[in-house]
């Protein structure tokens, strides 16, 4: 069993905060994605667990044991790098065995644990090469068998797949979402790719400046962001957000007019997801602005338009055709829209 706490975990250096005041459990077994932007302290909370960063202030326990002055080497957890960190004067099979040298495992079950790891990965054609002779996807499953033949009780992964081209990144997120149900592993994933997120996270925690914005499964964190940078940041593309005014229920900004939004009067964010909205004869949409852009996806086409300082995209069919500047009319439901506070961010419930 490997269930993580954090509690009331802090990382400054001098007046700078790196991660301010974190409070998570991560249940045994659970696939836990940290999602933000660069710099929002997502690795930052992964080397303070793994132990590679001090803790300012607060706790992390494993299994209920409080870790912050145990050494990495201690912790029981297995970290893969977005740089590989392979040895390159080993080959695969060498590198894959090395953590069960280090740790003086018995000799004896070498060859069986690091089979049994390659095979997982599909390495076995591979284990004579040097890392030299790999593609970057060969050297990432090279640094995935190195982290499974630990057999740890925790796995973190940081960013592993942001160096592959996006065809790997793809087939090697497969690889690891079929991993984490065979193991049945602990895991912590940090990345800033919002796919990677939402394909494989149990709950994501989404970060910025070092601060918590939402916990939640996938679906709960799409469906129901917290805030107007949740909304922005997943989703692909993200949710639109457009600034503008409520009277008597209708929303108003240039172009736009959206009327059955049970809402107090005042200035409002109103967001809207592109698949949400659809394409209306001519005059009968809520928004009606000339397109922007035009992006041809293969199984939809993609339309943007300008409202204020706004992009607002809505995908509509593959056989739409139409000009940049050719004037298009935008359906919009109220009861798919979401509303957050100008001011604040957070979301209005209602």
């Amino acid at each position: 069993m490997a269930e993580i706490q954090l509690r009331n975990v802090n990382k400054r250096w001098g007046n700078f905060v790196g991660v301010d005041n974190f409070n998570l459990t991560i249940a045994d077994k659970e696939f836990l994605v940290l999602l933000g932007p660069s710099g929002c302290g997502k690795t930052t909370t992964m080397r303070m667990i793994a132990g590679l960063e001090d803790i300012t202030e607060g706790e992390i326990a494993i299994d209920g044991r409080v870790v912050n002055d145990l050494d990495p080497k201690d912790r029981d957890v297995a970290m893969v790098f977005q740089s590989y960190a392979l040895y390159p004067n080993m080959n695969v099979y060498e590198n894959i065995r090395f953590p069960l040298k280090v740790r003086g495992v018995d000799a004896s079950t070498h060859d069986e644990r690091v089979r049994r790891a390659s095979a997982m990965v599909e390495l076995d054609d591979f284990l004579h090469r040097k890392p030299a002779e790999l593609s970057g996807g060969q050297r990432q499953r090279v640094a995935l068998a190195r982290a499974i033949v630990r057999e740890p009780n925790v796995f973190l992964m940081d960013e592993p797949l942001s160096n592959l081209d996006a065809k790997l990144r793809v087939s090697t997120r497969a690889q690891i979402k079929n991993l984490s149900h065979e193991l049945a592993v602990t895991t912590i994933y940090v990345t800033h790719d919002q796919i990677e997120a939402m394909t494989l996270a149990d709950r994501v925690v989404v970060m910025e400046k070092g601060v918590v914005q939402q916990v939640g499964s996938p679906t709960e964190i799409y469906d129901r962001p917290a805030n107007a940078f949740v909304a922005s940041f997943i989703g692909n593309p993200a949710m639109n957000l457009i600034d503008g005014e409520i009277t008597d229920g209708i929303f108003e900004t240039r172009n736009t007019h959206i009327s059955g939004l049970g809402h107090a009067d005042g200035k409002v964010t109103l967001g809207f997801r592109a698949e949400d909205a659809a394409l209306a004869p001519e005059g009968d949409g809520q928004i009606t602005a000339p397109i922007y852009t035009l992006e041809l996806l293969g199984d939809a086409t993609m339309i943007s338009v300008r409202i204020g300082q706004s992009l607002v995209a809505v995908k509509t069919d593959k056989s739409f055709r139409a000009e940049i500047g050719d004037p298009v009319s935008i359906h919009v439901p109220p009861d798919i829209c979401h509303l957050f506070s100008t001011e604040t961010g957070q979301r209005i419930e209602g």
